[in-house]
């Protein structure tokens, strides 16, 4: 089976063996914005043809190439879910060859929230730590926060963080301030920005210290992107309703997922972390719930 990850920015695959480990993997800088209409069977070909030319071939695919901008808008599925709705509501791209992992939605307060891509990494990490019951966050451009029960994505949330930190890095007075590269991750100046987010209101208060803390050089300027990466992080967590004996799975990069351990060790939380490894594990979870039948 191919097992593939098509998001706004990416692409990733990966061949898996008759028990889900994944024998080659590849990436490309062809996330769906990079892809044309129309265009998508043709850099499919060219990324994964070889692969796809082997005797039993077929594909699974999650993320936003099931969006309105990707490949075939697939539709979302509603929470509670798990991984037997999820598998009942795939959409073929090719019957029996290539199929597209729904999205997943469900209703905040009256407002509809969705993802795509994050179930399959979800139900992946469930896998991948033998448990049916977690709290999990996915660090990102756009975070999401998700509660399992008995196998099953309940209800989930989504935080702008990464976006905000571009916005007001890039595009805010703050960037007058900043250096022009990141630089080196600066452990301190990190927990400082989380301390201070946790301990106030509103990251429109909060942010605005990026600029004065350098002005009056109480903050070096090669430590103000870290501090400013602890602000907006610190205003997610701040957000959440932890306890201290709630250990939360985190899933993501290791860079993210390091960032996200640290900052609720500052709350005495404990976290588990999970890497790219989880979609693999997650569409092969997936697959597992399809009778034999649809892929002859």
């Amino acid at each position: 089976m191919l097992a593939v990850d098509w998001g706004t920015t990416s692409l990733r695959g990966a061949w898996l063996d008759d028990r889900g480990q994944a024998l080659e993997e590849r990436a490309f800088p062809r996330g769906i914005l990079s892809v044309a209409p129309g265009e998508f069977p043709s850099v499919f070909q060219t990324c994964f043809g070889d692969w796809m030319q082997r005797p039993g071939a077929w594909c699974l695919m999650s993320g936003m190439v099931g969006s309105k901008q990707g490949w075939l808008e697939a539709p979302y599925c509603a929470c509670p879910a798990g991984f037997a709705e999820v598998a009942a509501t795939l959409s073929w791209v090719e019957p029996a060859r290539i199929a597209i992992v729904s999205g997943l939605c469900c209703e905040n307060d009256g407002i509809p929230d969705v993802m795509r891509g994050e179930e399959t990494q979800i139900f992946g990490a469930l896998q991948l730590l033998g448990r049916q019951e977690a709290l999990v966050v996915l660090p990102g451009t756009h975070s999401k926060w998700v509660r399992v029960q008995a196998g099953r994505i309940q209800s989930f949330a989504t935080f702008m963080t990464g976006e905000f930190f571009a916005l007001l890095r890039q595009h805010s007075i703050l960037s007058r301030t900043l250096p022009a590269s990141d630089g080196d991750f600066d452990s301190d100046a990190f927990d400082q920005g989380v301390t201070h987010a946790l301990r106030s209101n509103s990251l429109l208060h909060t942010a605005f210290s990026a600029r004065t803390l350098s002005l009056f050089d109480r903050l070096p300027v090669a430590a103000l992107p870290s501090y400013l990466s602890g602000l907006v992080i610190g205003e997610e967590l701040r957000a959440q309703t932890l306890q201290r004996t709630t250990e939360v799975v985190i899933i993501g990069s290791a860079s993210l997922t390091q960032r996200y351990q640290q900052a609720l060790a500052l709350q005495h939380i404990p976290a588990q972390c999970v890497g790219a490894e989880a979609t693999w594990a997650g569409l092969w979870a997936i697959a597992q719930t399809l009778s034999p039948n649809l892929l002859k």
